[in-house]
């Protein structure tokens, strides 16, 4: 039998783009999404379009009811081999800013639970020997969970280092598979397995590779939007009422031009008279909820003196600098450029 799973936080969930990966590998191996979503007990709509996230429970069954739909043992790894820069959203753009993978590492751990909060990354260096750890939320899930990410991991690696991965030693928690070909075919033959932790050990020199491409110039722009959407996504764990579900929605969309009434309540599946009349019962409207957001993050972004107003404008949403300019002076009666002075950015 399997392992009781530990009690997770209510809200934990993985991003709608974590889940492309595992629709494509069902897809290639003939499984349809509505087919999928039923297999997995949800609704036959509930994969399409792209819902903006899912719960980490639904998520598990979901790779569980591909396994199974598809007969493939492997299911895991394979949908770890179709993850793309955009899996990971924000995180993964700022993955590509990073100079090298000991920097990308420590975005990793700051940052995958914009992606999914199915698990948490470690990294220990020892002399010359680095270890990676991944510490599953679910440890009582099926191995196409651990394998999936692990999979990921080193096909988003190669990616970013324009060739293969050196070889790494592999070790899963879980009991080693009948056939282990496909381990050996992505990983190499170092894997082990009933390891009790899930881990990769390598040389500690791969840490100063450079990732290929960086645009190093937009990680300040990056890690501060990142950071801002982290931390919204903490509070509205906490709040949970429409104004927070809205304001979390706002933040997210903001820098992709989508914090609009109607992508909102697109994305909260519902109608916009109905998002209209459940703000207006909360003692607020749209529009000043959208600028009640924009200008704390205004009065946050100006305090990093490295992001320029044009980087903070498009933050905020706004396609010109003096769109921003101005409404800023109308929230304070200031220009950005004078607060920033007088708050001594």
């Amino acid at each position: 039998m399997p392992a009781s799973r530990p009690s997770i936080p209510e809200a934990a969930s993985v991003a709608g783009s974590y889940l492309q990966p595992l629709l494509e590998a069902a897809g290639t191996r003939g499984v349809a999404v509505r087919e999928l979503a039923c297999a997995a007990g949800l609704a036959p709509d509930a994969l399409e379009p792209l819902p903006a996230s899912l719960p980490v429970r639904e998520y598990v069954r979901l790779l569980d009811a591909g396994a199974q739909l598809a007969g493939d043992a492997d299911f895991g790894l394979h949908v770890g081999e179709c993850v793309k820069l955009g899996t990971y959203n924000v995180y993964g753009l700022i993955l590509l800013s990073c100079e090298n993978f000991g920097q990308a590492l420590q975005q990793t751990m700051r940052f995958e639970g914009l992606a999914h909060d199915l698990g948490r990354s470690s990294l220990q260096v020892d002399g010359g020997i680095a270890e990676y750890r991944w510490h599953s939320q679910l440890p009582g899930a099926s191995r196409h969970l651990a394998e999936s990410v692990f999979a990921g991991i080193q096909t988003l690696g190669s990616w970013l280092a324009g060739q293969p991965l050196p070889p790494a030693q592999i070790a899963f928690a879980h009991a080693a598979p009948e056939d282990c070909s496909e381990h050996w075919r992505i990983f190499g033959k170092d894997v082990r397995f009933g390891a009790g932790m899930n881990a990769a050990r390598f040389d500690a020199a791969l840490l100063s590779w450079p990732v290929r491409n960086a645009d190093v110039g937009l990680y300040p722009v990056l890690q501060r939007h990142a950071e801002q959407l982290l931390q919204e996504k903490l509070r509205s764990q906490h709040d949970n009422s429409v104004v927070g579900q809205v304001r979390a929605a706002i933040v997210r969309n903001l820098a992709q031009d989508g914090a609009r009434l109607s992508c909102v309540a697109q994305e909260m599946n519902v109608t916009q008279r109905t998002l209209q009349r459940k703000l207006k019962e909360s003692g607020i409207t749209f529009q000043q909820l959208l600028d009640q957001t924009r200008h704390e993050l205004a009065q946050e972004y100006l305090k990093q003196d490295k992001l320029s107003l044009a980087e903070i404008a498009f933050l905020l949403g706004y396609q010109e600098q003096s769109s921003f300019c101005h409404a800023f002076k109308e929230w304070t009666g200031v220009n950005p450029g004078a607060y920033r002075w007088k708050s001594g950015a």
